[in-house]
C-alpha cells in the first residue's frame, strides 16, 4: 500500500513537466501556426498538365511593417498603371522547353506594350497645335477681352450718364456705351497678351485662351488694335474729345501702369481702383461734356468700393498670386489688406452723404443708402477681425450686390434737371431784381 501511495505522488508531481516536454516535441515535430502561414502563401502552377503547388517563400527581412505598407502601395500603384494592359500569366515550369519559350515571348509582348503605353501617355503630354474654329471664336474673343468685367465698366458708364443734370440723349448714350465697352476689351486682351507665362502659373487664369493656346498672340493683339481705335474714335468723334481722352488714358493706365506695377509694388491696388473709377466720370462728361463735382463724386464711390472688393477677393487667391509673381497686399501686407478694406467701407458712407452737399441727390439718398453701407462696413469690420476666407468671401459677394443697388438708389434719389433749371431761373430773377433796384 504504502508503494502505491509513493508511485502516485511521484507521478502527479512529474505531470507538469512532462506536459511542458509534450509542448517542446509538438513544438519541434508537430504543424504549428508558422507552418500554416507558410502554406497559406501558395500559388498553383500548371507543369505537364497536372496542377502542382509551390511554396513561395517570405523573404526575412528586418524592415519595419510601416515598409511593407509602403511597397503595398507601390504595388497597387504600379497594377493600377497597367490596368488597361490585358493580364499574360506566365507560366513558371522548368522542365520544358515550351514553356520557356511562351515565358519569353510574353514577357517581350509585355515589355512592347508597356513602351507603346509610355509613348502613347508622351505623346498626350506633349504640345500640340490646336487648329482654331470659327464657332469657337466668339467666346474665345469674349474670354480674352474678358467680358464680365467689361459689362460691368460699361454699366458704370451708363450709371454716370444717368446721373448728370442734362436731358436724355440717347444717340449719345449708345456711342459712349459702345465706346466705352470697346476700350475695355481692348484694355483687357493687351493685359492678358503682357500676362501670359504668368497667369500659366495661376489656377484661376491658367485656363485663359493666350495660356492654352487657343489663339495666337498676333490674333489677340490685332483683336484689341480692332477694338482699340474703333473704341477711342467713337468716343472722340462721336461724343466729345473729353471723353475720348479720358478712355485713352484709362487704356494707358491700365496697360502700361497698372499691369507691370503688380509685380512690382502694392500700390498696383491704388492705380487699378482709379482705372475703375473713370468709366462713371466719362459717362458724366459723354452727356454734360465737362468735369463736374458730380462726376468726382460718382468717381469717388466707385475708388472707394473697389477696395473691399478687390481686397476681400484676393484674400482667397493669395496662393494664386504668391504663385504668379504678383505683389499683392493680402500676400506682403495682411493686415493692411484689412484695414484697408474697412477703411474704404466707411468711407462710402461719407460719400453718399456728401452727394445731396453738391446738389446731385435729394437728402433721401444718404438716409436710404444707410443700411446698405453699414452692413457693407460691418462685414469690412468682420473681414478686420477675423481675417478668414469665410469673412472674405462674405464681403466680396456684398459688394457684387452693393455697388448696383447704390447706384440704383442714387438715381432714383436723383434731383431732375428741371428743378434745377427752375432754380437757376429763380436765381437769375433774383439777380435781375436786383439790378432793377440798384438802378436809378
Amino acid at each position: 500500500g504504502l508503494f502505491v501511495w509513493h508511485l502516485k505522488n511521484t507521478g502527479v508531481r512529474q505531470i507538469p513537466c512532462q506536459f511542458v516536454h509534450l509542448c517542446h516535441v509538438a513544438n519541434d515535430r508537430l504543424i504549428t501556426f508558422q507552418y500554416f502561414n507558410f502554406l497559406k502563401r501558395m500559388y498553383v502552377t500548371q507543369c505537364n498538365k497536372d496542377l502542382s503547388q509551390r511554396a513561395k517563400p517570405k523573404s526575412d527581412s528586418v524592415a519595419s511593417p510601416f515598409r511593407d505598407l509602403q511597397q503595398q502601395d507601390q504595388e497597387k500603384k504600379i497594377i493600377h498603371k497597367i490596368r488597361p494592359i490585358s493580364p499574360i500569366y506566365q507560366p513558371l515550369s522548368e522542365t520544358s522547353s515550351r514553356n520557356e519559350l511562351r515565358e519569353m515571348k510574353s514577357a517581350a509582348g509585355t515589355e512592347d506594350s508597356v513602351t507603346a503605353v509610355r509613348a502613347e501617355s508622351k505623346e498626350d503630354r506633349q504640345w500640340k497645335e490646336m487648329k482654331l474654329q470659327l464657332d469657337d471664336l466668339p467666346g474665345i474673343l469674349a474670354r480674352l477681352s474678358k467680358i464680365k468685367l467689361t459689362a460691368l465698366v460699361v454699366s458704370t458708364t451708363s450709371a454716370g450718364f444717368a446721373m448728370a443734370p442734362v436731358p436724355f440723349d440717347l444717340t449719345c448714350f449708345l456711342l459712349a456705351s459702345l465706346g466705352t465697352g470697346l476700350a475695355s476689351c481692348a484694355a483687357n486682351s493687351i493685359n492678358q497678351f503682357f500676362e501670359v507665362p504668368f497667369d500659366s502659373n495661376m489656377n484661376r487664369t491658367k485656363n485663359r485662351p493666350l495660356v492654352r493656346g487657343q489663339i495666337s498672340p498676333l490674333l489677340a493683339v490685332c483683336f484689341a488694335a480692332s477694338c482699340g481705335v474703333p473704341g477711342l474714335a467713337l468716343l472722340t468723334l462721336g461724343v466729345n474729345p473729353l471723353t475720348g481722352a479720358l478712355g485713352a488714358f484709362n487704356i494707358f493706365l491700365y496697360t502700361c501702369c497698372y499691369t507691370p506695377m503688380k509685380r512690382m509694388s502694392i500700390a498696383n491696388t491704388w492705380v487699378g481702383a482709379v482705372v475703375g473709377a473713370i468709366p462713371p466720370v466719362m459717362g458724366w462728361t459723354a452727356a454734360t461734356g465737362s468735369l463736374d463735382a458730380g462726376a468726382l463724386l460718382l468717381g469717388g464711390i466707385l475708388y472707394s468700393w473697389q477696395f473691399p472688393h478687390f481686397n476681400a477677393l484676393s484674400w482667397g487667391l493669395r496662393e494664386d498670386y504668391s504663385r504668379g509673381g504678383y505683389c499683392m497686399m493680402s500676400v506682403t501686407h495682411p493686415g493692411l489688406c484689412r484695414r484697408v478694406a474697412l477703411r474704404h467701407c466707411l468711407a462710402l458712407i461719407g460719400l453718399s452723404t456728401l452727394a445731396p452737399v453738391l446738389d446731385i441727390t435729394t437728402w433721401t439718398f444718404p438716409i436710404i443708402s444707410l443700411p446698405i453701407n453699414l452692413y457693407i462696413s460691418y462685414l469690412g469690420f468682420r473681414f478686420y477681425r477675423d481675417a478668414d476666407r469665410s469673412s472674405s468671401r462674405k464681403l466680396f459677394f456684398c459688394s457684387l450686390w452693393h455697388l448696383p443697388m447704390l447706384l440704383l438708389v442714387m438715381f432714383s434719389c436723383k434731383k431732375s434737371f428741371l428743378e434745377k433749371e427752375d432754380k437757376g431761373d429763380l436765381l437769375g430773377g433774383n439777380r435781375g431784381r436786383a439790378m432793377e433796384i440798384r438802378l436809378p
